[in-house]
């Protein structure tokens, strides 16, 4: 995942989005009142047309304002009752048969076998959920209308508001509970699933007892293999025997001394992550040592990363701010994920060596260099003690020296000829704790609960208005656009290369790459200017859409970072706005047919 900044503080995003939901809600308003008004006028004349719009939209206000709790309870249970006659809860079924066949299919010998999992039973649950409420909240008010039932109970004193959110409330329970039973589920599956040991034999002529006398790190030898990885086996001056890091995770060894020398691999550590990143400014030096805006560009399409050169003075250099004694009290740990692009291949399993300086930004003073070796997809842990060296061999405290104002700085060098290490901001980060691995799963259901939410209520609101096939396709639609939104929004400022809709189509009919110059016939500044309108009407959906691939927390967890908890609060309140929105719509639309007046 590409994550390199945290959330704006609550408060900043709160008063903006306020006054932006303010005025989507003020356009919104004003174009329902013209088309009530525009409606009034052709069935009832000119004449009355305004008292009648305004006694309409009193009693709709009279209706939202006057809920009645018991009610909307009552509906609420008779629609949970509904969705369980129609096997609902049979989706929770068929993710155990999902999980059960995908063990088949999942590489469990793959670099990061604990980020392939939670991808995959989070992906999974998201898009079984949605389907499931989706097919239920789009069909179930065109089936009352088809069948005559919402007759019965429209005869009672129910009023439409209720009825729309007993049945938006219904489905989130029915949804909800889906959700809580899969997540139980798929963390049960997921942490079953990797659980794994190795045997190890040492190696006859090893004298155990010795270790702790002789050397700092011995290597004992290797575990078995198992599930596509084996470790190696090391003990520690301390005595204590353990695993190296393998697939991101490793293994404590016991050894019981009976007679001869018996070692128990424990069960893997570390598989699974909620880090808490603190990231810092990314600036780049160039071969000559200067400052520069950005590395070099390898050929590579996707440009998130600038690649700095090895064996000179390039460099990415990342400046952290609010670094303490407090709050790193025993050194300064560093979380690295580079990509290595490589103009010969050398040993490939080997990796690249590059090394980290640390640098005191007022100063200028800096630390021994850092050596370690890089491997792509891995995230690699380097830890930088309290008592450490400068360039020049004199033992320092790194927040004596080196720390200014709360204020660091850290190089990053490629010490190999021909070789490049790739970065991007986020690519280099102080891991300030992790946090419980549980409660971000959970955070990561709230975000596929939360999508669940608006694509029940996005049916039912649709589902007032048009039959149910109708009502799925648009629910579908917006669904699909909801997804697509910071495309949308590419499109809509215009940030595509290539153009936008109809200057596309044009270079499709001319066999004109993407980058190539149009020339200015009339064809061009008709495809231009009709962009323009295209444009408009994308920054138009734009801001009414949600996005949905914004609410969820997948990427977060899977990645093993923790969902900050002012992204779940955003995430919250978005979800709340909309469904205002939403709820205020299916009203003033269920209220517009015949059936409800």
């Amino acid at each position: 995942m590409e994550l390199e900044t945290q959330p704006p503080p609550l408060a900043d995003w709160l008063s903006e989005a306020l006054v932006a939901w303010l005025a989507v809600c003020g356009v919104l308003a004003a174009v329902v009142l013209a088309f009530a008004w525009l409606r009034s006028v052709v069935i009832y004349g000119q004449h009355g047309s305004g008292r009648r719009l305004v006694e309409s939209a009193a009693a709709g206000w009279r209706d939202i304002a006057r809920l009645s709790p018991g009610r909307v309870y009552a509906l609420a249970r008779l629609t949970v009752q509904e969705s369980l006659r129609r096997r609902a809860m049979a989706g929770v079924g068929l993710f155990v048969l999902i999980l059960v066949f995908a063990l088949w299919f999942l590489d469990s010998g793959s670099i990061d076998p604990a980020a392939l999992y939670t991808s995959f039973v989070l992906s999974a649950t998201n898009y079984l959920v949605l389907a499931i409420i989706l097919l239920l909240a789009v069909f179930a008010l065109p089936g009352d209308l088809e069948t005559k039932t919402i007759h019965t109970i429209l005869t009672k004193p129910v009023r439409t508001s209720e009825l729309v959110l007993g049945r938006l409330l219904g489905f989130v329970a029915v949804g909800t509970a889906m959700l809580a039973l899969m997540g139980l589920t798929g963390y049960v599956f997921i942490v079953r699933a990797l659980d794994h040991t190795h045997t190890f034999a040492p190696a006859p002529q090893h004298d155990f007892a010795s270790t702790a006398d002789t050397n700092a790190h011995t290597l004992l030898g290797q575990t078995s293999l198992e599930m596509g990885h084996r470790h190696g086996v090391v003990a520690a001056a301390d005595g204590r025997v353990r695993t190296d890091t393998a697939q991101g995770h490793m293994h404590d060894v016991q050894v019981r001394h009976e007679g001869i020398d018996r070692f128990e691999v424990g069960h893997p550590r570390g598989q699974f992550h909620a880090r808490v990143p603190v990231f810092g400014e990314l600036r780049f030096k160039d071969r000559a040592g200067a400052d520069a805006r950005s590395g070099v560009n390898v050929g590579n399409e996707w440009t998130y990363r600038s690649y700095v050169e090895g064996g000179g003075l390039a460099a990415a250099v990342w400046r952290f701010s609010d670094v303490s004694r407090e709050r790193f009290p025993d050194g300064l740990p560093f979380d690295l994920t580079i990509r290595v692009f490589r103009t010969y291949k050398g040993e490939i399993e080997r990796g690249v060596l590059g090394s980290l300086v640390l640098r005191n930004p007022r100063t200028k003073r800096t630390s021994a260099p850092r050596d370690f070796l890089a491997h792509e997809y891995v995230v690699d842990r380097q830890f930088i003690p309290r008592q450490l060296t400068d360039s020049d061999g004199h033992a320092i405290d790194l927040f004596d020296v080196l720390v200014s104002d709360g204020e660091i700085e850290v190089q990053l060098s490629c010490l190999e000829k021909g070789q490049f290490f790739g970065m991007a901001q986020g690519d280099l980060y102080l891991l300030a704790r992790e946090a419980s691995v549980p409660l971000n799963f959970v955070k990561g259901y709230l975000g596929i609960w939360l999508q669940m939410v608006l694509v029940a209520g996005v049916g039912v609101m649709w589902s007032t208005l048009v039959s149910g096939p109708v009502a799925m396709l648009t629910t579908l639609g917006t669904l699909a656009a909801g997804f697509f939104r910071p495309f949308i929004e590419q499109l809509a400022q215009g940030k595509l290369t290539g153009g936008g809709t109809f200057e596309s189509l044009l270079r499709i009919v001319q066999n004109k790459s993407t980058v190539a110059r149009l020339e200015q016939t009339w064809g061009t500044q008709l495809a231009q200017t009709l962009d323009v309108g295209v444009r408009w009407i994308m920054n138009a959906l734009a801001h009414l859409l949600p996005d949905f691939g914004a609410l969820g927390n997948i990427a977060y967890v899977s990645s093993g970072f923790d969902v900050p908890a002012g992204h779940v609060a955003i995430e919250l309140l978005t979800a709340l706005g909309y469904l205002a929105a939403i709820f205020a719509l299916a009203v003033i639309f269920f209220r517009s047919r015949e059936v409800a007046q």
